[in-house]
Order: structure tokens, then C-alpha cells, then sequence
């Protein structure tokens, strides 16, 4: 199973190794388009760089998983929240259990144990 990850992984790799190359030309990456950017005062956010295609294509890949974890990461916070309590909860019952089994908890008759507690 190991080896076929492996595999998988490094075909992966080859495919983006294979895109990189096919798509090393240069754009203009710009933060707002060349109409806004003549607004007075809109100057300030115009800014532009020149980079490779297969950078702003694997960037736009990292964004997305990052923000689809971050985006599961607050979906699932209520289920984490509700185990976390269920945990605290299971916690606390052990404890009562343990404390009224006392030392007399040991596996043997508890109504004999409650007479002697009695007398």
C-alpha cells in the first residue's frame, strides 16, 4: 500500500512538473483592473508583477485547499465541540462510579457491603 502512495504521489508531482514547463510565460498579475485603477485616490491598491503562468496557476491551487480547510475547520467545530463535552461528561460519571464503589467496589456483593456499611 506504501508503494502504491508513492506512485501516486510522484505521478502527481511529474503532472505538475509537466505543467510548469508547458506554461513558463510571463503574465502580468494586477490587483485591479486598468479602469479602476485610474480612480483618483484607487492608485494606492493598483499594483502589478509579472509572473510565471504555472506560479499564479499552483498558487490558485494552494489558495483553494487552504481556504477548504480553513472553511472545514469552522464547519466542523461543532462536532469537536460536542465530543469534547461527551468526553468531559464520560470523565466525570468514572469518577462518580469510582466513588461510590469506594473500597468496598471490589467485585463482591453489594448488598452485603451496604449492611456493613450500616452497622
Amino acid at each position: 500500500m506504501r508503494y502504491l502512495r508513492y506512485l501516486w504521489l510522484a505521478s502527481v508531482a511529474f503532472v505538475f512538473v509537466i505543467l510548469a514547463l508547458a506554461n513558463r510565460g510571463s503574465v502580468t498579475l494586477a490587483t485591479l483592473p486598468d479602469g479602476l485603477a485610474q480612480i483618483p485616490g484607487m492608485s494606492v491598491l493598483a499594483l502589478s508583477a509579472e509572473v510565471p503562468l504555472f506560479a499564479v496557476l499552483f498558487g490558485g491551487v494552494v489558495l483553494g485547499l487552504v481556504l477548504g480547510l480553513i472553511w472545514e475547520w469552522f464547519r466542523e467545530h461543532k462536532h469537536r465541540a460536542d465530543a469534547s463535552r461527551k468526553t468531559a461528561e464520560v470523565n466525570r460519571l468514572q469518577r462518580e462510579l469510582k466513588k461510590a464503589k469506594g473500597p468496598q467496589g471490589d467485585g463482591g456483593d453489594d448488598v452485603l457491603a451496604l449492611l456493613d456499611k450500616a452497622s
